[in-house]
């Protein structure tokens, strides 16, 4: 198969490029405005790169997608910290610059495999969330959180539109906090607009307190990116089109944990490496007002935990690493790719 990865660099793209290369011999086409995080597939036979800009080169990646098997637009933004100050941008990203994409599958004839989100969820009040039954709840519109969840719910929407009345081939899957490397980098964690374990992380080695939004009471279900891209790998390799209209939940509910109970165990096997046990010993946490964190935006679920039963009877595809050897693993790569060194 030849495979087209938009957003080729970004956390997902970066990991599925390696993943892919490594396990199948399918053709890899990525498309990102850099490439800082593409280092080991440049250069590999079956992974060309094209350095562009998304909202512009639309005659290029035309062309990549009428030539591909599958496209992966996986442009978007997903940090809570930039889509509640940059709610605009957000809705144009993750919707509208990415219609075009679904709308370029339409016309030709290609598989989609778009990324939602598990907030689309929402504050649905369901302690399992399953893809096809459970309610989509979001907040009030002054909460600018949720434009993130809103374009992406519409996003899910219109593409099941068109399969429905056009016959477009789609698969959506929902990642739920997936962690490993290359999720934020630390320049992000300095200005305070990273997600949860890089921005604890770097506030430890850097002698900051740990800002707990809301006391640390939210939960997630933390899922390693190598089992969120095996989890890909079978989505796109669709064995009997067993994946063809389908929604997805990729996650971990055994690892589900509050941001609290995150912090510690990153306390806790920071501990493990002498370069950086001393400051763990010193990290301290402090309790902060969502409002005073993020602003008057922000608005949080309390917990999120997804079923992930269709994943496993139709892709015969399960989560397999479990909460302490994910933070670990994330750990050792995030302090790797900063040369263990403390960023000040």
């Amino acid at each position: 198969m030849n495979i087209l990865i938009l957003g080729a660099n970004g956390f997902i793209g970066s990991h599925l490029c390696e993943h892919l290369l490594k396990n199948t011999e399918w053709t890899i086409q990525g498309f990102d405005i850099k490439d800082f995080n593409l280092g080991n597939c440049l250069g590999k036979d079956n992974f060309s790169f094209r350095k562009g800009d998304f909202y512009a080169d639309d005659e290029w990646i035309e062309e990549a997608v009428n030539s591909c098997d599958a496209v992966l637009p996986l442009v978007g933004i997903a940090k809570p910290a930039f889509y509640i100050t940059n709610p605009v941008m957000t809705f144009h990203l993750d919707f509208e610059a990415n219609l075009k994409i679904v709308r370029m599958c339409v016309k030709h004839g290609k598989r989609v495999i778009f990324p939602s989100t598990s907030e689309v969820y929402g504050m649905s009040t369901d302690k399992e969330l399953k893809e096809d039954e459970s309610p989509i709840i979001l907040g009030p519109v002054c909460k600018s959180r949720w434009i993130y969840s809103c374009s992406k719910q519409m996003m899910d929407r219109v593409i099941a539109a068109y399969g429905q009345e056009e016959g477009l081939r789609y698969t959506l899957f929902r990642p739920f906090n997936w962690i490993g490397s290359r999720l934020d980098t630390f320049t992000d964690a300095r200005d305070h607009k990273a997600r949860s374990i890089t921005q604890i992380l770097y506030d430890i080695l850097n002698d900051r307190e740990i800002s707990l939004v809301g006391g640390g009471r939210q939960r997630r279900s933390f899922t390693w990116i190598g089992d969120g891209v095996k989890c890909l790998e079978a989505i796109i390799r669709n064995d009997n089109k067993c994946a063809d209209g389908e929604i997805f939940n990729i996650g971990n509910p055994a690892n589900n944990a509050s941001i609290k109970e995150l912090a510690l165990m990153i306390i806790r096997v920071l501990k493990e490496f002498p370069q950086h046990a001393e400051k763990a010993e010193r990290a301290q946490l402090r309790e902060i007002d969502s409002r005073d964190y993020y602003g008057k935006g922000y608005e949080d679920v309390q917990d999120r935990v997804p079923s992930v039963a269709k994943a496993k009877l139709l892709l015969g595809w399960e989560p397999e690493t479990m909460f302490e050897e994910a933070v670990k693993k994330t750990l050792e790569a995030t302090l790797r790719e900063n040369d263990l060194q403390v960023v000040s």
